[in-house]
């Protein structure tokens, strides 16, 4: 029997390509200078294209049914574990059909009452077996559903049920679409068998190919071994061995059918540690294993009654001998004693190896419950069983979404961030499973989340989404986008409960965690791990950048190193006259914090954002303002307060600049380029001297950053610097002094050297690198020379070393003198000659 010419509506879906030159295509050939059809053209009207049909001869497309298949099995699946995907999925919509034919009739489950799916293998036969017991197939809808390529049993179900109104299929969740899954059983199968019973049908049928152009039907000659359902064996290719694996097939149901409402037993091949007697009683059950039998035995073995004794006893080292009861047994080398390692020997433990059916698909799909009906613990335990690496995740999301697409899922926080989390950052997407009607379609979907949320878990399922034929891919890439900004909707609303409902937290001392650090609150917890997340979010993320700045989390200078706020906190707490948000970049909390660029704010009582975070810059620069209130950099020219008496600062800046104009101008003639300016300024308390940026150029921390990239080129970071703007403290101690020596000696080189000494500590203190190193060592020298009052830098001779033979000569007199004494010292002491 030939597989049916029906296929041929799948050779026009995979075979049709739209021409380049229709009007619809992208490639259509559109130039002014090609003039345009005219009406009285040479098309075919209507009229004329009817009358030509009605007196055409019809003919029907012609198609190799072989290579019609071998297109269907080898160009519709990127990967052969596809085929058990597909053929679960048949169970399970085979499965839905009996269960909803058992609710009309109750007869309809008499044949058998269990409705699940059964897996086995054989390594010997190399066959993979599936049977269900769903409603089954007769003879006819064997050929008609197998027989057909591209002919959905499952389709045609739903249509003969569409007249019975949406409540008859309301409680159905069926998989099969397009009548094609069944085939790609051949990418790992030479040859398939079908056995199936129907209700409808007395007998249970078997279906046979080899997918090569033609089928086999017939009664089964073993008769009924179903009872109801249908089971399909397959025989393996010789490179599809790798499913021949307990492990492998199990792994293959969890990650594409655990969803799957009904049971999926796999039978799995498990080991037991059993000792002789028990071997005994396992094999054969009728075993006579009394002590007159064993005893008979080991007599005609030559064995005395004495040693049955002995060997039915319990065997025990004590001090190093062998004891059997009471009695000491000698022992061979090793401990080995032939009379006790006997056969029978209840201490001899061996592995035993037996099959048993094991459920597959024990996880729930709590995501298609009622989030009020389902527990916190179930949350905890999905997620286990979802990320299967030993993480937690307290934070979580229960929605459902609907409009162009819906679609039901929980989005995930995990509690750490993965020690690989910036590796590859562009690389890394969201681990979010897509689900059609519980069955995995793809974990790797690009774009489902923006890239700053890829540390997100979770699980998204859909009942109509327009997939592929292959059902590993959708039709629409606006379908993904829909789903995407849903997504990250729902991901973005979390957060901003989390850390609404943290704002009322209160730190606890006494509250440690596992590190025996204080516990924070639970969006402090998220923050310290995702906060550079969401601050990438900002950058990357325009339409979604006002939500995400409500969450971003700052150290300031109310909170230094013990806490964060955020931006609302801050403006809530701002002075009335207050008019913008500060903020200053560096590497750490104590360097910003004594900045000279923060002395005027501190004085003032003004709070101040610390951005001591890389990415904070970056972030910084998509937020000019918030809530209305711009936001200012402490660290760049044109600083306010805003509590200024303008009248009184312009009079009084016109002043100072008049006072040190000569110092100004020299100093500017002195730096050249270094600087762009040198003017008087009052952001200053104590500092006398500070470098500035311009409003749009980088800051001297960004200046740090791009020099500190790991390929940064020293020839392009020079046009990434910006203008320098000196500013004086006109009532600082040195400045005013050296306005003093710049009048009384303009060319002196002292004036020089403090004039740049001064620079060099304005550079250090801003931020800036010193340039000129030599210079600047040189500098420091005359001063320090003109300081202690050095006369010249020129060398002083050699020192000349003594003599060090003469010193060992002279060490050795002395030593002698130290050792002799004079005799007649001694005699005079008092002692008799024969004494010494």
């Amino acid at each position: 029997m030939k597989f049916s010419r029906t296929a041929l509506a799948l050779a026009g879906l995979l075979c049709a390509v739209p021409s380049p030159f229709a009007p619809s295509s992208p490639l259509s050939l559109v130039n002014a200078d090609v003039p345009s059809p005219s009406a009285d053209s040479s098309l075919l009207t209507e009229t004329e294209l009817n009358a030509m049909e009605e007196g055409a001869d019809k003919f029907e497309f012609q198609a190799e049914v072989n290579r019609l298949m071998d297109i269907v099995i080898n160009s519709l699946y990127k990967n052969k574990e596809i085929f058990l995907r597909e053929l679960i999925s048949n169970a399970s919509d085979a499965l839905d059909k009996i269960r909803f034919a058992s609710i009309a009739d109750k007869s309809a489950l008499e044949s058998k009452q269990e409705l699940e799916v059964r897996i086995s293998y054989d390594k010997e036969s190399r066959t993979i077996t599936i049977a269900d017991s769903g409603v089954g197939m007769t003879k006819q809808e064997l050929i008609d559903n197998l027989g057909t390529v591209a002919k959905s049993g499952t389709t045609s179900f739903m249509e003969q049920l569409g007249g019975e109104g949406s409540e008859a299929t309301g409680d159905l969740s069926m998989i099969g679409q397009f009548g094609v899954g069944f085939y790609s059983i051949y990418l790992v199968s030479d040859r398939v068998t079908v056995a199936s019973k129907s209700n409808s049908d007395p007998d249970q049928h078997v279906w046979t190919s080899m997918a090569d152009g033609s089928f086999v039907v017939g009664k089964d000659p073993r008769g009924d071994t179903l009872g109801r359902g249908t089971e399909i064996t397959m025989y393996l290719k010789d490179d599809a061995s790798e499913f021949l694996d307990d492990y492998k097939l199990e792994s293959m149901v969890k990650k594409y059918s655990e969803f799957i409402t009904f049971p999926i037993y796999l039978r799995k091949t498990v080991s037991r540690i059993i000792n002789a007697e028990e071997e005994d009683g396992y094999f054969d059950e009728d075993a006579d294993e009394d002590e007159e039998d064993l005893d008979d035995d080991e007599d005609d073995a030559g064995e005395d009654e004495d040693e049955d004794d002995e060997e039915s006893a319990e065997r025990r080292i004590v001090d190093g001998k062998m004891m059997v009861g009471d009695v000491e047994v000698p022992m061979g080398e090793g401990g080995y004693d032939p009379r006790l390692d006997s056969p029978h020997d209840p201490t001899i433990k061996k592995e035993l190896f037996e099959f048993e059916w094991v459920r597959a698909n024990d996880n729930v799909a709590i995501w298609a419950r009622e989030k009020e009906d389902v527990t916190e613990e179930e949350y905890a335990e999905f997620y286990s069983n979802l990320a299967k690496d030993g993480t937690t995740a307290e934070n979580h999301i229960h929605f459902k979404a609907e409009g162009e697409v819906e679609f039901k899922g929980i989005i995930y926080v995990p509690d750490e961030a993965p020690h690989d989390m910036w590796d590859n950052y562009y690389d890394k997407e969201a681990k979010i499973r897509l689900y059609v009607r519980k069955v995995l379609i793809s974990d790797d979907f690009d774009d489902l989340v923006p890239h700053y949320l890829n540390f997100l878990r979770g699980v998204i399922d859909s009942d109509d989404l327009p997939l592929n034929v292959n059902r590993e891919s959708l039709q629409q890439s606006k379908i993904l986008k829909v789903m995407g900004k849903k997504i990250t909707r729902k991901a973005l609303e979390m957060l901003r409960k989390l850390a609404t409902s943290s704002d009322d937290f209160e730190v606890d001392p006494e509250d440690k965690d596992e590190k025996g650090e204080v516990k924070q609150s639970p969006y402090l917890r998220f923050w310290s791990q995702f906060g550079k997340s969401l601050k990438l979010g900002v950058i990357e993320d325009s339409s979604n950048r006002s939500k995400l700045i409500k969450l971003l989390r700052y150290r300031t200078s109310k909170t230094k190193e013990d806490g964060y706020r955020s931006l609302e906190d801050y403006v809530k707490d701002m002075k009335e006259w207050q008019q913008h948000i500060y903020y200053i970049a560096g590497p750490d909390v104590e360097t910003v914090h004594s900045s000279a660029f923060c002395e005027k704010l501190h004085a003032k009582g003004l709070e101040i954002l610390y951005l001591v975070d890389p990415i904070d810059e970056y972030a910084m620069q998509q937020i000019p303002e918030f809530d209305g209130k711009r936001l200012m950099s402490a660290s760049k020219e044109g600083l306010k307060f805003g509590d200024e008496d303008e009248d009184l600062d312009a009079a009084r800046g016109r002043a100072y600049d008049k006072k040190f104009k000569p110092l100004t101008s020299y100093l500017k003639n002195k730096y050249g380029s270094k600087v762009n300016k040198v003017v008087v300024s009052q952001r200053m308390e104590s500092s006398p001297v500070v470098i500035v940026t311009g409003q749009w150029g980088n800051s001297a921390n960004m200046e740090r950053i791009m020099r500190a990239q790991a390929f940064s080129d020293s020839n392009k970071n020079s046009y990434l610097s910006s203008q320098k703007t000196m500013e004086i403290n006109p009532r600082h101690p040195l400045i005013i002094k050296l306005l003093s020596m710049v009048e009384e000696d303009e060319g002196g080189q002292d004036v020089y050297d403090m004039s740049m000494s001064l620079y060099d500590a304005a550079a250090l203190i801003s931020g800036f690198q010193i340039e000129e190193v030599e210079a600047y060592n040189e500098r420091t020298l005359r001063m320090l020379k003109r300081q202690m009052g050095v006369e010249s830098f020129d060398l002083a001779d050699e020192i000349e070393p003594e003599d060090e033979e003469e010193e060992e000569e002279d060490e050795d007199d002395e030593g002698d003198d130290e050792d002799t004494f004079d005799i007649d010292d001694l005699q005079g002491a008092g002692m008799a000659e024969d004494e010494l």
